[in-house]
């Protein structure tokens, strides 16, 4: 799965500074907010990518490591998967950025949320490597990722051991304000400004989280990858994402899967193609030759008259298809390699057989050149 380049998501520049980063964020974020483009897939799918590429960007350590590495650092680092997000976490996550634009106190409904309402954690998403082997047989494999988990510390609540929050004294813990709108008609209900939505205030916060709630940690899962998968594709590994808060339950992972290149084998759907030198000897003649296979190296027989391009299908040496487990099949594409340095021999051998195929080659030295010229006088 081929992902765009963060910067240009943005349309910043690599140097541009996290202030700049910050706006052009916010100006494409209101721009395809779903509230200003309902209906709209494909601004919902914008306002995702945009979300994604800010989470990395106005980090300094992710930035750092895509500057140096690209997509590839970010594995196990615990990214969010906000392709599966529902687009008001999203707003959630960089509330703060908004303002009354869109916070995190409003559903998509309409109705409102009170702050200590159950709320489900974040997904994440990381990538694993498998061979085509792997592919072929299915494989059961351990994979390493960071998230947020509560800290033990202050079990999650951001404070102090033995201090507790204190309520919002701007929302009154209901994690949301209402201000008059145009003429005192209608009322505006936003995210408090003051405890961000949360309905509480952290006064004395837990030093080792510094008042999150939450630590980064290293986790580690064993994942069973069906046989037959394909590049790109993700396997959901449900409560491996980050935990909820008021008792919510946790976020999924989901594990993008990557098809590490064979030197020999190339996949195409689910049959593997494979590309085979011949001699013109062997193409003329047939022979035995060898082949690759997932399996190990085998003989496959090429027919006389073979052609520079032929292909040759081996039955059930594909890989198998993920919902019926059918194998798809090899196919063998020969080519037909011309030898550039003969032998007096071999060159005597296949002179004497264009005699006999009638065909026009190169003459045998320059001589011929040098008769010609000088029989028609032009020394």
């Amino acid at each position: 799965m081929t992902k765009r380049d963060y910067y240009e998501i943005l349309g910043v520049k690599k140097s541009a500074s996290p202030d700049d980063i910050k706006r052009a964020y916010r100006r494409l974020a209101m721009k395809y907010h779903p509230d200003k483009n309902p209906g709209d897939k494909a601004a919902e799918e914008k306002f995702k990518e945009c979300a994604e590429a800010y989470e990395v960007l106005s980090n300094a350590e992710k930035r750092k490591s895509y500057d140096q590495f690209g997509h590839e650092g970010l594995r196990g680092s615990g990214m969010r998967d906000y392709s599966h997000m529902n687009v008001q976490d999203i707003g959630d996550i960089f509330g703060d950025i908004f303002g009354d634009f869109f916070g995190g106190g409003r559903r998509r409904s309409g109705r409102r949320q009170t702050a200590n309402a159950p709320r489900r954690g974040y997904d994440l998403e990381t990538t694993i490597e498998l061979t085509l082997e792997e592919v072929s047989q299915g494989v059961e494999k351990s994979i390493e990722f960071t998230r947020q988990d509560f800290c033990k510390s202050c079990t999650g609540s951001g404070s102090a051991k033995g201090k507790a929050p204190s309520t919002c004294p701007a929302c009154g813990g209901s994690g949301q304000v209402q201000k008059a709108g145009l003429g005192g008609f209608f009322q505006m209900v936003s995210t408090c400004g003051h405890c961000q939505g949360a309905g509480k205030i952290i006064t004395n916060p837990c030093k080792k989280c510094r008042g999150t709630g939450h630590v980064p940690k290293k986790r580690s899962v064993s994942i069973k990858i069906p046989a037959g998968v394909h590049e790109g594709q993700g396997i959901r590994v449900a409560s491996e994402g980050e935990p909820g808060s008021n008792g919510g339950p946790r976020g999924d992972l989901y594990c993008y899967v990557r098809i590490k290149a064979h030197p020999f084998l190339m996949r195409d759907g689910n049959d593997l193609v494979s590309t085979v030198p011949i001699s013109i000897t062997q193409a003329a003649l047939g022979a035995m030759i060898d082949v690759p296979s997932l399996t190990g190296m085998k003989q496959f027989k090429i027919p006389p008259g073979t052609q520079h391009g032929n292909v040759f299908r081996i039955k059930n040496e594909g890989l198998p298809d993920l919902r019926t487990s059918r194998k798809g099949d090899e196919l063998i594409r020969v080519m037909v390699e011309v030898p550039k340095n003969l032998t007096s021999h071999q060159e005597k051998l296949l002179r004497e057989f264009a005699e006999t195929e009638n065909k026009n080659v190169l003459p045998e030295s320059k001589k011929f050149f040098e008769k010609l010229k000088k029989y028609f006088g032009n020394d």
